[in-house]
């Protein structure tokens, strides 16, 4: 069994680090072109793999966006997103004017014009 593990988990390293290095775009790739690193992963088996995941691709940092930048657009939890914020308080005050409006329509009602 271990003989099995020591084989697979090497096999299964480079082929994850293969597939990452495919689907990874041009400028998110550090040091060296996508091409030689592909011939890295596969020819050195082990090392390879492991110099992909730790140091050939820029990696993405809590609050920044993929490529270390500051997030300038795409998904932002909504207590953070201002245009979220600002469309409950415009529906607040939608549901005010209408309840106002109600009230007054109600009032109106009570007292017909023409009756006093």
């Amino acid at each position: 069994m271990l003989r099995v593990l020591l084989f697979l988990v090497p096999l299964a390293l480079a082929i994850y680090a293969l597939v990452d290095c495919i689907s990874s775009r041009d400028e998110e790739i550090r040091h060296l072109p996508k091409l030689i690193w592909i011939f890295l992963i596969v020819l050195a088996w082990v090392v390879g793999p492991l110099a992909w995941i730790f140091v050939g691709r820029k990696r993405a940092v809590p609050g920044r966006g993929a490529l270390g930048h500051r997030r300038s657009g795409g998904w932002v939890a909504p207590d953070d997103n201002p245009d979220f914020l600002r469309s409950l308080k415009e529906t607040r005050e939608e549901e005010r004017r209408r309840e106002e409006e109600s009230r007054r329509n109600d009032g109106d009602e009570e007292n017909p014009p023409g009756t006093t």
